[in-house]
């Protein structure tokens, strides 16, 4: 389903672009975005619908991307390492979260939750520092390539604490909430 006919103006002004270029863009003309915009008439479903696709495209192209917002310097961990230096790691760098990695490959995360979790639940607290990483790590965080799209990252970042910025296989970085708050707070 299409969005409502005013959304046409309000995109192309957002977008920065004239009248006479969306038309050109879409395939119309400029006169016909014109009347749309002043609510003159009414077009056909095809040509509603090319004035929509080019105004997503336009959309699509200004939109941040993850490679513009990912942290390249990665803290990580590995999954054979005890969960007392994880624990270290995290109130050195001030992150609650972080990638497992076994050698060069994600095999997990672990989260500041996730410790506490153990450390509540276990007989003996003392006893979970000593235990690997890999015995109490969570499932990977997402991936996304570094052309995706923040607002697939802000989707992604609803239901995961991180996610992992990909290139041909090697992660080149992670994109957390605090992240994507500096990119809003700018």
């Amino acid at each position: 389903m299409l969005p409502g006919l005013e959304e046409i103006g309000r995109r192309r002004r957002l977008l920065a672009i004239s009248q006479k270029q969306l038309a050109r863009l879409a395939g119309v003309s400029q006169s016909m975005i014109a009347k749309i915009e002043s609510k003159r008439i009414s077009p056909s479903y095809l040509k509603t619908k090319a004035i929509f696709d080019c105004l997503e495209n336009l959309e699509r192209r200004n939109e941040v991307k993850a490679k513009q917002i990912c942290r390249g310097k990665l803290v990580s961990v590995q999954g054979h390492e005890p969960i007392a230096k994880s624990v270290r790691l995290m109130r050195e760098t001030g992150y609650s979260q972080l990638p497992v990695f076994s050698g060069g490959q994600v095999i997990g995360s672990l989260t500041e939750k996730t410790i506490l979790e153990r450390l509540v639940s276990a007989p003996r607290p003392e006893d979970v520092s000593k235990r690997s990483v890999e015995t109490i790590m969570d499932e990977s965080f997402p991936t996304v390539s570094e052309d995706t799209p923040l607002s697939m990252v802000s989707a992604l970042l609803q239901y995961a604490s991180a996610v992992l910025v990909i290139r041909r296989g090697h992660v080149q970085g992670i994109i957390t909430k605090a992240d994507l708050l500096r990119v809003v707070g700018t």
